[in-house]
């Protein structure tokens, strides 16, 4: 784990609440001057604990009121089915994060689409159409009580 000092973590947790900030913003609300600021920004980014920027679209304000989760099991982890499917997920536009798990399921989908008929469509003529899946799971989000999450700073405090 990287050594971080509390400008670097205070910078860190600014920059998750507004990734637009200048620096020379960033660097008066941390408390620095402007150009260790940047040397400091610069030093995050170079790492790889800054991985980029993003606007942060609301999905229903776009027509994508249908949001799942959806837990997929493989037939076979012996042949090349995890790598087809994670090549096929990439490549849907619908999921918008996949990870691997342990436990029942091989992998959970977050997916989001305009109708229940487009969900139904996704699952049954593109995802359980996928070579080497054996089921799908799909659970609909009701509501969205926090999230999409920051990443927590506290441990670096410590």
């Amino acid at each position: 784990m990287p050594q971080l000092d509390e400008f670097e973590i205070a910078m860190l947790d600014a920059l998750q609440r507004d990734g637009r900030k200048p620096v020379s913003e960033l660097a008066q609300e941390i408390g620095l001057s402007t150009t260790p600021c940047a040397r400091r920004f610069d030093g995050l980014r170079q790492s790889g604990i800054i991985k980029g920027f993003q606007a942060v679209i609301g999905r229903r304000a776009i027509g994508l009121t249908v949001e799942v989760f959806v837990q997929v099991r493989l037939a076979s982890h012996s042949d090349d089915s995890p790598e087809r499917f994670i090549a096929a997920v990439r490549d849907m536009d619908e999921v918008s994060s996949c990870w691997t798990m342990t436990g029942d399921h091989d992998f959970l989908l977050h997916v989001m689409v305009p109708t229940v008929d487009d969900l139904n469509d996704f699952v049954m003529n593109r995802l359980m159409r996928l070579k080497g899946v054996r089921d799908v799971h799909t659970q609909l989000v009701l509501s969205n009580i926090k999230g999409p999450g920051r990443v927590p700073l506290q441990h670096l405090r410590r």
